[in-house]
């Protein structure tokens, strides 16, 4: 089986559905309203877990309720978590999260996820010098993420940068990492004074810009291409992105190249979409390879 570190949050989503996004100063009726387990490196532990890959996940909740929810969770989806810590007097990370008029919008609580610190993840190196994929987001604090990167580089072992939520990334990062998935909205923060067409064409086979329902483009050194994704009836698009990245790093890691590596997130992260919550659509190996 694949073996795959994922370094970052974890949190519980507490998820509210209505038919309109409030504006500013505005109330709503909503239609629903319920409590499910994520966080971005959560997410993509589990999605890949799924996809049957070995996973073992680093990074710290709170010592409240909704810790000891997203430990069982882990557990339940057959992640390794003898490296998530409980963090004394703190609150466990949380994201509030609409869904509204076909899409969601986000407000991440760090909490606990703060204290996934160079300091942590220098104590459990010797865990990810087994990896053969790492993969870490940005809901966690930037210098654990360069620090990551510098180890990755070190010990050669391959790094999927998912950079999410946006945020500059500085050069050495950039340069370190061997894969990074920005969205769109993530690209022209991270290349602010490149076009999309001058970002792909500068790190080919290597950034691999996600655009939705549309798939996901690259530059194979040649030429641009864009791998498109599946036709599906979305229910909830939150934990797309996460589905997408884990399937993403099980492709890779098994070998496959990166045309078929994308071929099978997008329909990883296409089926994710038609259930409820960031983790409830996310499938099963045999649920892609059907489907594909």
């Amino acid at each position: 089986m694949s073996e795959i570190v994922v370094i970052g949050s974890s949190s519980m989503d507490l998820v509210v559905t209505s038919a309109i996004r409030p504006g500013a100063g505005e109330t709503v009726l909503g239609e629903s309203f319920k409590t499910v387990p994520g966080g971005k490196g959560a997410n993509q532990a589990v999605a890949a877990a799924r996809l049957g890959a070995n996973v073992k996940m680093i990074g710290c909740v709170g010592d409240d309720h909704y810790g000891k929810e997203i430990l069982v969770n882990f557990k339940e989806n057959h992640v390794n978590v003898t490296n998530v810590k409980p963090v004394t007097g703190v609150g466990s990370g949380t994201a509030h999260i609409v869904l509204a008029e076909g899409d969601n919008s986000i407000v991440f609580v760090k909490g606990a996820n703060d204290y996934i610190t160079p300091e942590y993840v220098k104590s459990v190196i010797d865990d990810i010098k087994k990896a053969k994929i790492v993969l870490i987001q940005q809901e966690i604090p930037e210098e654990t993420v360069e620090y990551v990167s510098d180890i990755c580089e070190e010990y050669n072992i391959p790094l999927l940068l998912n950079p999410a939520p946006a945020r500059p990334l500085s050069q050495d990062v950039i340069n370190r990492a061997t894969y990074i998935t920005p969205n769109e909205h993530e690209a022209a923060v991270l290349f602010n004074n490149l076009s999309i067409e001058e970002a792909l064409k500068k790190y080919p086979n290597k950034l691999f810009i996600t655009e939705g329902k549309q798939g996901a483009r690259y530059y194979d050194g040649e030429k641009e291409i864009l791998v498109s994704s599946y036709t599906v009836d979305a229910v909830d698009t939150t934990g797309a992105g996460d589905t997408f990245n884990a399937a993403l790093a099980v492709a890779l890691v098994e070998g496959k190249n990166i045309e078929e590596s994308l071929q099978f997130a997008n329909r990883a992260a296409s089926l994710s979409v038609t259930k409820f919550g960031a983790q409830g659509g996310m499938p099963t190996r045999e649920e892609v390879e059907g489907a594909l």
